[in-house]
């Protein structure tokens, strides 16, 4: 097969991929929470203190996420103040290579730098807002405007339940379904536990 017709071939499935990603995680169930129709609006981030490592530390499970554990992100600046967005994890076990997925985010202008264009493959993108990151940078809450999907990240990969709690709590009050979320496993014997994710299972 030529060089070039693989390449077609591939981004072809790519983009079916993603359309596929962005048309599953739209397919929620209905959001119980009285401010589920109350807007969302980004908040302001410091971008340069915003980037480096964080731990995915809960979510809202769906197809592509829910099967890893021990997941993280990278974000770094690029020259072209574009992000590059690293997201590695373990299929199912830490037992498992990890995986390597690289996306390029940009900042949508006037967003305060809370709103991110995310590039599946191109020219498919999904917009997720920052809506919430402490004083402290140490903890930061990212959504999908339609609160269909969210995400709780932490500088470190251990979060204590009084923070956590305090994290779902600010979810709820962005009326965001809170009883939806799971937390992430970041250790070995947190799988399977309640209220974890169980990837294996």
């Amino acid at each position: 097969m030529p060089t070039w017709y693989a390449r077609i071939g591939w981004s072809l499935i790519a983009v079916a991929v993603a359309a596929f990603v962005m048309s599953a995680c739209s397919q929620s169930p209905p959001n119980p929470n009285p401010r589920a129709d109350v807007p969302l609006r980004p908040a302001n981030v410091d971008l340069p203190r915003y980037m480096g490592r964080w731990y995915v530390i809960a979510i809202i499970p769906y197809f592509l996420e829910s099967k890893y554990v021990g997941s993280y992100t990278d974000w770094s600046l690029r020259e072209d103040g574009k992000i590059d967005d690293r997201y590695t994890a373990h299929a199912k076990t830490f037992d498992a290579s990890p995986s390597n997925f690289h996306f390029v985010d940009s900042v949508v202008p006037d967003s305060g730098n809370g709103e991110w264009k995310v590039r599946i493959v191109w020219p498919i993108h999904v917009t997720q807002l920052t809506l919430y990151v402490d004083d402290d940078y140490r903890y930061t809450l990212l959504g999908l405007r339609d609160k269909s999907l969210g995400w709780i990240f932490a500088r470190d990969p251990d979060v204590s339940d009084e923070v956590y709690r305090s994290l779902l709590a600010r979810f709820d009050a962005l009326g965001f379904d809170a009883s939806r979320f799971r937390r992430v496993p970041q250790h070995p014997e947190q799988i399977g536990k309640p209220g974890f994710l169980s990837p294996g299972e």
